[in-house]
């Protein structure tokens, strides 16, 4: 994956590992805007290559009544404005094949979901697009078996291709990230190390999945160290309130600091 080729993509030639980071869902505009705006400068201080998150809807929720969207076209053009506002590129996660095409008229990277990632008409879809495509790896594979889900894409005619490790499923309701899958997947694609979700604690009893967000630069500056190609984290100005995954989200006043420390890492380990 060339980030070159990823429209309004700034500083791909910095040498630093690239960001996905935004909220976990669009509630609305001016929480995207803010958020963005607060991503977008630090960023842009550190030169970090930056691609604004945010789920124009959430199809994977563990109880009927939880959080899907404030209506897909309202968050697509959300999504738009972010964009254009600040001039960055954005991702968002597709669930169906409608999805793909729907989406892809206003973001620069779909996103398959963990969970869906074995889909073989969904990932095609997304591949004929054209756009970048995330790939995340589901809670329930080994890194070897990303590389067919790569070759879904590229066989597809699209090389615009990332992994997303995000964790494995330990037990019921913990996840676990084994890192010796990140040099393995760099065999088939650039990968992403999702940080947030990794620190999920999902099937909590209440219905509403858990988390350990006080690891979150624990497991990135492993991440760092281990070679990944870029970092994937959600955050929230007030995760407290945060319509869906604010138990493992980073608050937004927190990422400043620790995109720095993760550059610092970043620096040393490129003078290696």
């Amino acid at each position: 994956m060339e980030l070159t080729r990823i429209p309004k993509i700034k500083h791909a030639d910095s040498g630093n590992f690239f960001l996905l980071s935004g909220p976990c869902a669009i509630e609305g505009e001016e929480m995207a805007l803010r958020i963005a705006e607060k991503i977008v400068t630090v960023t842009d201080q550190l030169r970090i290559p930056y691609v604004f998150k945010g789920s124009f809807k959430k199809a994977n929720r563990s109880r009927v009544d939880s959080f899907t969207g404030i209506g897909d076209e309202k968050a697509l053009k959300i999504l738009r404005k972010v964009s254009k506002t600040f001039e960055v590129p954005t991702i968002t996660d597709i669930h169906t094949e409608a999805d793909a095409a729907h989406a892809a008229e206003y973001v620069d990277i779909l996103q398959i979901p963990a969970f869906l990632v074995r889909q073989t008409d969904l990932v095609v879809a997304a591949a004929k697009t054209g756009k970048t495509v995330n790939l995340k790896k589901g809670q329930f594979m080994s890194p070897e078996s990303m590389k067919h889900a790569v070759t879904k894409v590229t066989d597809s005619k699209n090389e615009q291709v990332m992994i997303t490790e995000r964790g494995n499923m330990f037990g019921y309701q913990d996840m676990i990230v084994d890192f010796r899958g990140i040099p393995t997947m760099k065999k088939y694609a650039p990968v992403v190390l999702d940080v947030t979700h990794s620190l999920q604690q999902p099937n909590q009893s209440s219905g509403v999945t858990g988390g350990r967000p006080d690891m979150i630069e624990t497991i990135a500056r492993a991440g760092i160290a281990t070679g990944v190609d870029g970092l994937f984290m959600e955050t929230h100005f007030d995760p407290s309130i945060a319509k869906s995954d604010g138990a493992n989200m980073l608050h937004l006043d927190h990422l400043e600091g620790l995109l720095k420390n993760l550059t610092r890492i970043r620096n040393i380990i490129n003078d290696l």
